[in-house]
This record gives structure tokens, C-alpha cells and sequence, in this order.
């Protein structure tokens, strides 16, 4: 009996429609991801004057949401490798949908922040499940660039969230800013009809004819015969354990990763959570700072799809050290009083190198994991990361408190990009060879179509 091994198949496809609909549809739940994420940071400062917060308590009300992320990345990535990630991406976006919604009804600190941590749990599931199905069916020749184009609409969702912010809060209140997240929902028939399942988990299941379905639909130019079995090298088992992530060489790259997770989404959550009442207390009005939210989410859009283009065509790894090093000096930059066109190129770039970069560390780490542990050690990526995150908030309260010099709140919020920039050095000279063979390097030769049928026909 033959066997097809099905990854060489998905990696040697050309770009389809079907994969521009996977595109769209993980890109169009990742809006709605972001739009939730960073709208706290957009009816902060209204909160703040509604319910007499100081900067502390709002910065740890700021990291309710990054709490739930956390759990959610820890628990939804290992769980959807067991129950499938189309399963998991639903519940995922159901949970974090209606949280949101509800938070628009809350009349307590207290209150909010519970609704903030189930939403939290929700995206933090979500994210790297769709990333690692993007991965996963992504041509290998551009498969950094559609997961980077896939994520841009992370970044879109916040743009949405400060666009509307600007027109919504003076209106309507910050209520409705929440009472707007329930929309998304209409469109979940949609999202469960059209978004595929992960073939690999397919292949694990035994459903051998949803297999070659889905297959067919991902490289129409390989015939698979109906008697031959298809196989992954990489689906051993179901559910990965934690450690391993640690095992088989990867124990040094695991933790470089994480400890960039951690940085990076610092970096994020703390400009996301901060940049527009740091902005107000400098002077500028809600509108513009509201709008500087915007500049920095375009740039996070624009910097994945440039960082995933270059990262396709040279190092990921070296890419992201660029954009490390690079966001390093844009935000450090932002604390000194420069012209509104500068000042507004500064967070673009800032945006660029973090919001960004964390999107590239995303297809990095997919890329670096073997397709059975792949939810797992993004979700563990993820969780760490997470981390970092909730630290975001709270150290932006706490340098609010102390009423420091904007520049040197910039500086503070400028150091964990160097020590990410360090990292993913140290993985880009130790570990970027060690990638899984079969789906993971960019770089590594991958074997020619003609080669795959001509193994089909033995």
C-alpha cells in the first residue's frame, strides 16, 4: 500500500483561492481580536475621569484582559490540538465577542474587569490557533507573508477601535464602544461554514476522504490515488506535553522565544494601553492622541506585511532583530519634542517594531515547531508573552504615578526592545538551523513538485 506524506503537498502548492479565503476569513477574526484588545486603551481616559481611577488602578484594570489572555493561550492552544483548531477558533471568538459586548454594561471597576478577563480568555485563544492554521496551509515559498498578511488585520481591529473612538466617545460614551463588539457575531454562520479544519488533525482522526477533499482544494495540480494512505511525519500523537517544547534541541530556542514573547507584547500593551493619555498629559488633545493610536496600528500593519515579505526572502530571525533594534530607537525617540510629522513617523515606526514584530515572532515560532506541538508552543509562546503584557499596563501606571519626564517613560518603555533584539540573536546564531525539517525553515531547499509525483507513480 502507498503512502502520501500530505506536507510536502501543502508546501509545494501554488497560491489558490482557496488559501486567499483562509487569508481573509483568519484575517477578518483577527479584526475583530484586535478591535477588542486595544480598545481599552481608547476609553481609558474616560474611565479614569468617570470612576476617579488613579494611574495604578488603571493600569492593573488594563491587565485583567492580559490575566485572561495568558490562561487562554495556555489552555486554547493544547486544546484545539486535541479537538480540532476550526472548534477552537469558534469558541474562542464566541467567548471573547460576548464578554466584550457585556462590558459595555458594567457599573463597577470590579465589574468590568471580570467581563475584561473572559474576553481575555477568548483572544488569547484565538490568536495562535489561527496563526498556526494559516501556517499550516500556506504555500512554503510565502508562507511568512501570508501569515503576516493574515495578522495585519490584528492591527486593523485597532485602527477600527481608535477610529471609532474618535467619533464614538464625544457622541455616544464609552458604552458603546463595547455594545459594538456583538456585530461580529452575525457573521459566525459564515466563519464555521467557510473556515477549514487543520488537515494534519484530519489525518490524525482517521477521516481519510474530508482529508483528500481538503487537500485537493489546497494543491489542485497533485492527484492523489484512491488507494494509497495519507501520513504526516509530524502527526505522532494527540496533545503535546509543555516540556516537549524543551526536548530534541529546542530547549534554547523555546526559551529565547519566549523571553521575545515577553518583551515584545510589553512593549505592545504598554504603548496600546498608555500612548494616548501619556499624550493628553503632554498637551495634545483627545482627538490627536486618539489618532496617534491610529498611526501606531498602521505601522504594526505595514511592518508585519513588509517583515513577513522580508522574512520569505531572507532570515526571519535576522529580520526580527532588525525590527527590534529599529523600534528600540523610534520609541526611546518619542519622549523628545519633535515636529508633528516626525512625531507621527516615530510611532509608525514604533508600530512597525512592535506590533509588528510580534506578529513576525508569531509566524517565527510556528515556523519553529513541529505541525503536533504547534498549537502547543504557540500557546506557551503566547502565555509567556503574555506576561509581559499584563506587566505593560501596570509599569505605565506606575511611571504615570511617579510623574517622571515624558522622555524618560519612553526610555523605560524603549529597553525590553533591546533585550528582545538580544535574544532573537542569540536564537538567530544558535537555533534558526534547528527548524523542523519538513514544514518550518524558509530557507531550507524544499523538494521540487515533479519530485512528489514521480514518488506518487512508484
Amino acid at each position: 500500500m502507498k503512502t502520501i506524506e500530505i506536507n510536502p503537498i501543502i508546501d509545494n502548492a501554488r497560491f489558490t483561492r482557496f488559501h486567499g479565503m483562509v487569508v481573509a476569513l483568519c484575517a477578518l477574526l483577527l479584526i475583530f481580536d484586535g478591535y477588542d484588545l486595544f480598545i481599552y486603551g481608547v476609553v481609558l481616559p474616560a474611565l479614569m475621569s468617570e470612576w476617579a481611577l488613579t494611574p495604578v488602578q488603571a493600569g492593573a484594570l488594563g491587565s485583567y484582559a492580559l490575566f485572561g489572555m495568558m490562561f487562554g493561550a495556555f489552555i486554547f492552544g493544547p486544546l484545539a490540538d486535541r479537538i480540532g483548531r476550526k472548534k477552537g477558533i469558534a469558541i474562542c471568538f464566541v467567548m471573547f465577542s460576548l464578554a466584550t459586548f457585556l462590558n459595555g454594561f458594567a457599573k463597577t471597576p470590579a465589574e468590568f474587569g471580570i467581563y475584561r478577563f473572559i474576553a481575555g480568555l477568548g483572544c488569547g485563544g484565538l490568536m495562535p490557533n489561527a496563526v498556526a492554521l494559516m501556517n499550516e496551509y500556506a504555500p512554503k515559498r510565502a508562507r511568512s507573508t501570508l501569515v503576516a498578511l493574515m495578522f495585519s488585520g490584528y492591527s486593523l481591529g485597532g485602527m477600527l477601535s481608535a477610529g471609532l473612538g474618535i467619533y464614538v466617545l464625544p457622541r455616544f460614551g464609552w458604552q458603546a464602544m463595547f455594545h459594538a463588539a456583538a456585530v461580529p457575531l452575525l457573521l459566525l454562520p459564515l466563519i464555521m461554514w467557510k473556515l477549514p479544519e487543520s488537515v494534519g488533525f484530519l489525518v490524525r482522526q482517521g477521516k481519510d476522504k474530508e482529508s483528500r477533499d481538503m487537500l485537493a482544494r489546497v494543491n489542485p495540480d497533485v492527484k492523489i490515488d484512491a488507494g494509497a494512505t495519507l501520513v504526516s511525519t509530524d502527526a505522532k500523537g494527540v496533545g503535546v506535553p509543555m516540556l516537549d517544547l524543551v526536548k530534541d534541541g529546542r530547549a534554547a530556542g523555546t526559551i529565547m522565544i519566549w523571553l521575545a514573547f515577553f518583551c515584545c507584547l510589553l512593549m505592545v500593551y504598554a504603548l496600546g494601553s498608555w500612548l494616548p493619555k501619556l499624550m493628553a498629559g503632554a498637551g495634545y488633545s483627545l482627538g490627536s492622541s486618539l489618532s496617534f493610536l491610529l498611526a501606531l496600528n498602521f505601522g504594526g500593519m505595514a511592518g508585519a506585511i513588509a517583515g513577513g515579505w522580508l522574512g520569505d526572502r531572507f532570515s526571519l530571525p535576522k529580520v526580527v532583530v532588525a525590527f527590534f533594534a529599529v523600534g528600540t530607537v523610534a520609541i526611546a525617540l518619542l519622549g523628545f519634542n519633535s515636529p508633528m510629522p516626525v512625531l507621527y513617523l516615530l510611532i509608525t515606526i514604533a508600530g512597525a517594531t512592535t506590533i509588528g514584530t510580534q506578529i513576525l515572532l508569531y509566524a517565527n515560532t510556528a515556523q519553529f515547531y513541529p505541525l503536533q506541538m504547534r498549537s502547543t508552543g504557540l500557546g506557551w509562546a503566547s502565555g509567556v508573552g503574555r506576561t509581559g503584557a499584563i506587566v505593560g499596563p501596570l509599569l505605565g501606571g506606575s511611571l504615570m504615578a511617579a510623574a517622571l519626564p515624558l522622555k524618560m517613560n519612553f526610555l523605560f518603555f524603549a529597553v525590553p526592545g533591546l533585550i528582545a533584539a538580544l535574544a532573537m540573536g542569540v536564537f538567530s546564531l544558535r537555533c534558526a538551523g534547528s527548524v523542523h525539517p519538513t514544514r518550518a525553515n524558509p530557507v531550507t531547499r524544499q523538494a521540487p513538485l515533479h519530485a512528489l509525483r514521480a514518488e506518487q507513480t512508484r
